[in-house]
């Protein structure tokens, strides 16, 4: 696994939920296969004028040593201001800003004693997702709704910094428990570049569960459990038309 790149997550999400609540955290579990590998956290905060937001997550295991501290600022309706995050990977320190400037947006890569500032077009549907990120999953889902699950993009700190459109497609309601109690669970797919990940969110827009493409990586909300928890092989439903 690279230890200059990070890697990308990403999700999408049902159109029958709400947006993101003014203020919400959640704590995760980082598992690979079944086993947990680490944890994952995240804090929305609402200002006057939209939402301040903190991530946090810690990886260890053979082969990855991963660390991420980010934090965002975000409009009302969860559009990028600002991101700026720290990440060691594997003893290489990775530093990046992102904002949008006039009609661009400007992303600054620092890693292994290089840096790149690259442009990218502007969205308003764009979301900033590194690596194992809740807090950015919670986003994309929040503007999924507000786009009705269409024109939605990956800001991915990659390389020099690129940006990817994201497909969904519908599946199936799953079923699940958080904290034993029965809860309704949502279920999408989202590809971004070719690769697909699946997600599982609850009725009220939260982030309950992401199957992430790389090794068997998952971010599961503690607490909760998915039932069966196998991935469903039921084939997508076509996204709606409004």
């Amino acid at each position: 696994m690279s230890n200059y790149i990070l890697l990308s997550c990403f999700v999408s999400f049902a159109l029958v939920a709400s947006p993101v609540a003014p203020a919400q955290s959640g704590s995760f579990q980082v598992a690979q296969n079944g086993h947990a590998v680490g944890t994952a956290t995240f804090n929305f905060a609402q200002i006057p004028d939209g939402y301040d937001s903190t991530s946090v997550v810690r990886v260890a295991m053979q082969g990855l040593d991963y660390s991420l501290s980010k934090t965002e600022s975000l409009t009302s309706v969860n559009q990028l201001r600002h991101a700026q995050l720290s990440a060691v990977v594997n003893d290489s320190a990775v530093h990046v800003v992102a904002a949008p400037d006039e009609a661009q947006l400007v992303i600054n890569i620092s890693a292994n004693g290089r840096s790149t500032a690259t442009r990218l077009a502007a969205h308003s549907g764009a979301v900033f997702l590194p690596d194992f990120d809740p807090g950015a999953l919670e986003t994309l889902l929040a503007l999924a709704v507000a786009n009705n699950n269409r024109d939605l993009w990956a800001i991915l700190p990659k390389q020099a910094g690129t940006l990817e459109p994201i497909q969904l497609a519908t599946y199936p309601d799953e079923r699940g428990t958080i904290e034993g109690k029965a809860i309704a669970v949502h279920h999408l797919v989202a590809t971004i570049a070719g690769a697909g990940t699946d997600l599982f969110s609850g009725p009220e827009n939260q982030l309950l569960q992401a199957e992430l493409p790389q090794a068997g990586f998952a971010l599961i909300r503690d607490g909760f459990v998915l039932t069966p928890p196998a991935k469903p092989g039921a084939p997508p439903q076509a996204p709606p038309t409004n």
